[in-house]
């Protein structure tokens, strides 16, 4: 069984942040896999569903940001995923607006949600694909927060729009074929 993590921030307020485009993928994927996100306990919004044989978890934490490992941790103890098994998607102000990088494991980075997972997991191992939402130059660290919890222009919105095929695609690939295939296939582009 795979547990797919979107990192965002619960509410309305929240919902086209350029922080949140986790929830945003988890939201395409879930679509395109006809997959209802409708559980809503401890402190996260998931859903469960099969692709090609496997067993998934599609999953939504309901905490901010910060404190996302908590709800990850809950549920993936609960289902007995292993570390593994779990495939982040998170946001990254260090890549152009659309492009994807995937990662087998690794630090966070700088990203909070990703921090927030390696923490209460108490280990970097498992998957990650995080999405472009670009970075304005010359931009101080207070102002890219600001950035970051301020919504996609439409512009931005049909440029991402695009791309999450591409990104249900690549996590399809992750799921079925392996991580290292799908950083082969996705990463150059």
């Amino acid at each position: 069984m795979k547990l797919i993590v979107g990192l965002g921030n619960p509410g309305l307020k929240y919902r086209n942040n350029r922080h949140n485009v986790g929830f945003m993928v988890v939201d395409r994927f879930a679509k395109t896999h006809q997959i209802d996100l409708s559980i809503r306990k401890k402190k996260a919004v998931f859903g469960r569903g099969t692709f090609k044989g496997y067993g998934l978890v599609l999953l939504k934490p309901q905490t901010f940001m910060n404190l996302s490992g908590e709800a990850v941790l809950y549920l993936a103890s609960f289902l007995k995923i292993k570390t593994q098994d779990i495939i982040a998607i998170a946001d990254d102000t260090e890549l152009p607006l659309g492009k994807i990088r995937i990662r087998r494991s690794g630090g966070h980075g700088g990203h909070n949600g990703i921090r927030s997972l390696i923490n209460s997991l108490k280990s970097e191992d498992f998957p990650r694909l995080r999405f472009g939402i670009g970075r304005p130059a010359n931009i101080s660290d207070k102002d890219l927060c600001d950035f970051v919890l301020d919504n996609f222009t439409q512009d931005e919105m049909n440029t991402i729009s695009n791309e999450f095929d591409t990104v249900v695609q690549a996590i399809d690939t992750m799921i079925v074929d392996s991580v290292e295939k799908a950083m082969n296939m996705f990463n150059k582009k």
